[in-house]
């Protein structure tokens, strides 16, 4: 979901860089080169889980062991994702290990199969690896989320979101471990969906964000317009234009969306945050 309080923007791999919770500045650059894949290190959840279960106190390592041991004979599968969801809602309470949570609730979506619980727990995912820093952990969110948004494809494919979420994993997260290239596989997901609608505005988001990363500013700028001409209070929209044509050099342009998101956000931390931007453009 996109939120006007706070707006996430993502601007990939390049060192154009907007990532702003309110905190960060990074400078603007007029033009983004954008570096080949990353050698990333494994991820190992297993181990991650084994790491934070000596953290526990006594109680909570029982109540983790009995859940862990509660599958017996008789429906197994029914029982899985009982165990898997009750694992999840235990390690929803610990902030610091939300790939713990992540992990349990994709894994009692694989055993349930259901639409609903398969696209929960990859948006879920999706939203969280945004604001994703660490490389490693980047990459088994994305790859989580994937093969779950894959599986929703798979099993219910009548239904675009699936595929528009799928897309945007490859754009805001393989494409930052990955290379640009990673962004074309989302890309395709995302142009099915706009040859089919082209009013689908999630997918024509996507699809100007794909085309920044993969340096492709005009179209970029042409899908996000169209986003901003049928949703004008698309924050989110607006500061990805206006992040695009600043990587294209076109200042002015890029002032002119800055400025507007200014003042339909009217927040003094975001408007510091693009104040500092302009300077740098100027």
């Amino acid at each position: 979901m996109l939120r006007k309080q706070l707006i996430f923007t993502f601007i990939g791999i390049s060192a154009v860089v907007l990532l702003f919770v309110f905190g960060r500045t990074i400078a603007i650059k007029s033009k983004v080169t954008a570096p080949a894949a990353k050698t990333v290190k494994a991820f190992d959840i297993l181990n991650f889980i084994a790491e934070e279960k000596k953290h526990l106190g006594a109680g909570e390592s029982v109540l983790v062991a009995k859940l862990e041991n509660s599958v017996t004979r008789g429906d197994v599968n029914s029982q899985l994702v009982n165990a898997n969801l009750a694992l999840a809602d235990f390690w929803k309470g610990h902030d610091h290990s939300p790939e713990i949570y992540f992990y349990y609730l994709s894994e009692a979506a694989k055993l349930d199969k259901s639409e609903k619980s398969l696209t929960f727990a990859a948006q879920l995912i999706l939203d969280n690896l945004r604001g994703e820093r660490d490389d490693a952990k980047l990459r088994w969110k994305t790859e989580q989320a994937i093969a779950l948004f894959e599986k929703a494809v798979e099993l219910y494919p009548e239904n675009d979101d699936h595929k528009v979420g799928l897309g945007s994993c490859y754009v805001f997260g393989s494409v930052r471990t990955g290379g640009p290239q990673e962004a074309m596989k989302g890309i395709q997901q995302l142009l099915a969906v706009v040859q089919k609608d082209s009013n689908n505005m999630n997918a024509q988001m996507m699809l100007g964000v794909g085309g920044y990363v993969s340096g492709q500013y005009d179209k970029a700028i042409e899908r996000l317009l169209k986003v901003v001409t049928r949703q004008p209070d698309n924050m989110e929209a607006i500061a990805f234009l206006a992040d695009t044509y600043a990587a294209k050099g076109d200042k002015a342009e890029a002032i002119k969306w800055y400025q507007l998101s200014k003042r339909l956000i009217n927040d003094p931390h975001y408007s510091k945050e693009v104040d500092e931007r302009i300077k740098l453009l100027r």
